[in-house]
């Protein structure tokens, strides 16, 4: 029982810090304001991701928009993952190059129906494209997470999310956050 209370209160401790660095990171990089909105006809903010977008189901991505892009917006970035996954975070999906004039991503997409000039990272299944939802253990939390970037990126062949973030720095005037939970049944 100690070592679980331990590991929460490092949990914890790490998603203070990492909100206080994402605030300092957006506020050096000229956020003015957070009015991107990003948003989910399958599941609403902090509510359970359906059966189907998981491990459990068909695996398929959940359908998302967003507006309110800031002006100046050349690409768009997506980092889906999961803070809850024991020892790292889990990386379920990356793509980066969004085009600004692109609104959404549809449900279930496969690479060959993304937007044109959308590229894919490798999530930590080692692979391209979505990883749905399947947590081991308890109730996950999954941060879907978009990016407004003043420039578009190069093609980084296939990064890590390390390697996408390192590519972003400097680069972002907006962000918005969509959190979706699940836990197995």
């Amino acid at each position: 029982m100690n070592s679980i209370y331990q590991h929460a209160i490092s949990r914890l401790i790490f998603l203070i810090f990492s909100c206080f660095y994402m605030t300092a990171a957006l506020a050096a990089e000229g956020e003015q304001s957070m009015t991107l909105i990003l948003k989910s006809p399958d599941f609403v903010h902090l509510g359970e991701i359906p059966k189907n977008f998981t491990c459990e189901g068909d695996d398929s991505s959940p359908a998302l928009s967003w507006s309110q892009l800031p002006r100046n917006t050349k690409s768009l970035a997506l980092i889906v993952d999961d803070p809850d996954a024991p020892k790292m975070t889990w990386v379920h999906w990356l793509l980066y190059n969004i085009p600004p004039t692109v609104t959404g991503i549809p449900k279930t997409v496969a690479e060959s129906n993304l937007p044109s000039g959308t590229l894919q990272g490798k999530n930590d299944w080692k692979k391209t494209g979505y990883g749905g939802p399947c947590p081991p253990i308890v109730r996950h939390r999954y941060f879907h997470k978009l990016y407004a970037l003043d420039i578009e990126l190069p093609d980084l062949h296939h990064p890590n999310k390390t390697q996408l973030e390192n590519a972003m720095a400097g680069h972002i005037i907006g962000h918005a956050e969509l959190i979706g939970t699940y836990q197995k049944h």
